[in-house]
Order: structure tokens, then C-alpha cells, then sequence
């Protein structure tokens, strides 16, 4: 089973293991971390799951589509490595990706 390292918005790192096929939002949220909303529920119509890839994983993961970008452009906290976690499907490819969770708008 991949491994995910998710950084939550105190700087508090947690590696955790996830399904691959399931979202990174839903391999976030079924390990307990309350701080990632994700209201819509993965059907990219809100940006409360919205993280940032480690710039060492960017190219990998690749950038927003874009409604997912509109949906980034509303965040006060948009890096260039802004990524809706709902919107990235995870795999045994993404083995070790990094995220942190941004801060709340």
C-alpha cells in the first residue's frame, strides 16, 4: 500500500498509508486529519481540500484542470503547487508524495 506524508496546518508531518485509486482528499480524510474539510466531497465544487505538493512531486502529480484552477483562484493561501486534494487520484506512482494541508480561507 502507498505511503502519504501529510502535513497539517501546525507543521505536524504523518506518514500514512493509502489505497491506491482512492483520492489524496480521501486518503487524508479516512486518517483522521478534521482539518481538511472537503464539504463538497470530491466533486470539485468547493476548495476546502486544497493542499501543497512538495515541489519535489509537482511535476508528477501535474497541475490543476481548469475548473479546479477557478476553484484555487478563490484562496487567499494559492501557491504554484495548489492542488485540490479531491483532484488527485492517488497510486503506487505517488508513493511518498508530501503534502501540507493549506491554511483555511
Amino acid at each position: 500500500m502507498p505511503t502519504l506524508i501529510v502535513v497539517d496546518r501546525k507543521g505536524n508531518e504523518r506518514a500514512v498509508a493509502g489505497e491506491a485509486g482512492l483520492s489524496v482528499m480521501e486518503v487524508i480524510r479516512d486518517n483522521g486529519f478534521d482539518e481538511l474539510l472537503a464539504l463538497c466531497g470530491g466533486s470539485c465544487s468547493c476548495a476546502t481540500c486544497h493542499v501543497h505538493v512538495d515541489q519535489a512531486w509537482a511535476e508528477k502529480v501535474g497541475g490543476p484542470h481548469a475548473d479546479e484552477a477557478d476553484l484555487l483562484d478563490s484562496s487567499d493561501h494559492r501557491t504554484a503547487t495548489s492542488r485540490l486534494s479531491c483532484q488527485i487520484k492517488f497510486s503506487n506512482e505517488l508513493d511518498g508524495l508530501r503534502v501540507t494541508i493549506a491554511p483555511e480561507d
